[in-house]
């Protein structure tokens, strides 16, 4: 019963590229919901190092040692 309806299905040209078009746009939303999860956690990450350079000015730390242990820039500590 499925087998024939895979046959039918793909000697219809139409109905074949109906289906390949879904399943392009389901790729296309993974794809969008993978790359905004990881945009997401990178810029989780830059906010943990700014909150961890801010505690390190307080403290009085050197900006080359909050460089050091943040990895951020030297123009990026003093924005902070």
């Amino acid at each position: 019963m499925a087998g024939e309806e895979l046959l039918t299905i793909s000697r219809d040209e139409h109905e074949r590229a109906r289906l390949l078009s879904e399943l392009k746009y389901e790729l296309d939303m993974q794809s969008r919901m993978v790359n905004a999860k990881r945009e997401g956690m990178a810029a989780g990450r830059r906010e943990e190092k700014e909150e961890i350079a801010r505690k390190l000015k307080v403290l009085g730390l050197p900006v080359r040692q909050i460089i050091q242990g943040t990895g951020l820039t030297e123009e990026q500590i003093k924005e902070l």
